[in-house]
């Protein structure tokens, strides 16, 4: 049975189809990370990110990536941007798409502090990039060089894509599946009344009915999304919601670039009639030039891969989806309330499930004397470090760390370092934090669980 059910597997996933989906998604991956990144830039936030601040906090066991400097950081953003004008236009692809995962990961991992779920995304659409021959039609390559030119692909090229975005959007829907997120519609009560103001719809924004409207609908949106997707008699409808969804979150809570990437990266599901339309549409336009195929009908030509490379693919596939499926249920092996101690809270598709704020106030001690020096983290911190390293222990935990050699440096040693902090979370109440005896710059960074955290307590009066 095992072995009838892989043979149907395999054969489902070698299937023939047209290259267009994936030439699609090529030019729109490309167009969107090309306009995101002059946004960026444009915003200042490269030097507000990477340049300005004196302290990073890393991610555990990357330590040793480091910003690289005005020149450097400006530099990698300018390869960015050029990887992903060359990646829309099928131009030196292999290259360019390997130097955009590894230039984007890089200034992903340099500080945690700006991570996002989205951000995650775009590194693993990058990686999935590279394995597949997205170039081969429709692109300056083929037009370059006719002999590279490919009609058909293994279904798998295009199928990974669409797994990956039916698990981001059921992890999404899972997460949701609290009684803080359904029964209290936290923090979407807290979150749509600063909408008020909208034309039409303002007035309705601090009904509290409208929450619980918003809540159960994106709870189900998520969980049902990618499956409806997946069916062709509930595609086009399905489409439909995703625009809607991911419009009213764009509007609503001012979420950058995010939105309009779903929008135009789920097209992937869609038939290779309609991807194909697309770029007929593209190529009537383009032929005006000279450069692309005018003709309407074309000699099929498929993919032919080694069968070695084929078993290489296949595990390296075969294990990043089971990391996939199994990262976000790693804080399954943790105790506490998740989103007081985020312990397996990121990269695991959680997107804007709890409003948190906190005030966090450091003391470095000398042990000798019994001194104490109340730390100004203004004056280590820009304002959006302190405000996220507020409310994350393993960010209050790296802060105390580089507080003991900040200190150290000044020729004050046997330092203690130690934090009195308050955190709220959707609206329950300032409460203790952290442990405020507890010297965080003799804890260890690590995957085990922080017993440092205080736990959080329902009631305030316990």
């Amino acid at each position: 049975m095992l072995k009838i059910l892989k043979d149907k597997l395999s054969t489902l996933l070698n299937v023939e189809k047209h290259i267009a989906p994936l030439v699609v998604l090529r030019i729109t991956f490309g167009a969107m990370m090309f306009i995101s990144i002059l946004r960026f830039v444009a915003k200042g936030w490269v030097r507000d990110f990477y340049i300005d601040p004196q302290f990073h906090f890393t991610f555990y066991g990357f330590d040793w990536i480091k910003p690289l400097g005005e020149l450097g950081m400006y530099a990698l953003f300018f390869l960015m941007a050029i990887a992903s004008l060359f990646i829309m236009l099928g131009f030196f692809y292999r290259l360019s798409i390997v130097s955009f995962f590894l230039s984007f990961s890089y200034v992903e991992l340099i500080d945690k502090t700006y991570y996002l779920n989205h951000y995650y995304l775009i590194s693993i659409i990058a990686f999935l990039l590279m394995l597949v021959p997205a170039h081969r039609y429709f692109s300056v390559a083929v037009a370059r060089k006719p002999s590279l030119k490919l009609t058909h692909v293994p279904s798998w090229t295009i199928t990974i894509f669409k797994f990956q975005f039916v698990l981001v959007y059921f992890f999404a829907g899972l997460s949701k599946l609290t009684s803080d997120w359904l029964f209290d519609a936290m923090p979407l009560k807290i979150w749509l009344p600063t909408n008020a103001h909208l034309p039409l719809i303002g007035p309705l924004m601090d009904k509290e009915w409208l929450a619980y409207v918003f809540s159960w609908f994106g709870m189900l949106f998520d969980l049902s999304i990618g499956f409806l997707l997946l069916n062709a008699s509930t595609r086009r409808v399905a489409y439909f919601l995703v625009i809607i969804f991911h419009l009213c979150t764009g509007i609503f809570f001012k979420i950058g670039m995010f939105p309009y990437i779903m929008i135009l990266m789920t097209l992937i599901f869609f038939s290779e009639k309609f991807h194909i339309a697309l770029i007929r549409m593209g190529n009537n336009f383009f032929s005006r030039f000279n450069r692309f195929d005018k003709t309407q009908t074309e000699t099929p030509v498929f993919y032919r891969i080694h069968p070695l490379k084929v078993k290489v693919l296949t595990l390296v596939l075969g294990v990043f989806f089971l990391l996939q499926l199994a990262i976000p249920f790693r804080y399954l092996l943790y105790p506490g309330k998740l989103y007081w101690t985020e312990e397996g809270y990121r990269f695991s598709w959680r997107v804007m499930l709890m409003e948190k704020g906190g005030i966090a106030f450091f003391y470095v001690k000398d042990t000798m004397s019994g001194r104490t020096y109340e730390v100004i983290n203004s004056d280590f911190l820009s304002a959006t470090q302190e405000r996220m390293m507020t409310t994350q222990p393993d960010m209050m935990l790296q802060y105390a760390h580089f507080l003991k050699s900040e200190y150290a440096k000044k020729g004050l040693e046997n330092m203690a370092v130690t934090v009195e902090s308050f955190v709220t979370l959707n609206g329950s109440g300032s409460r203790p934090f952290i442990d405020k005896n507890i010297d965080l710059a003799k804890e260890k960074e690590g995957f085990s669980h922080n017993t440092w955290v205080l736990p959080f307590k329902t009631n305030l009066d316990q």
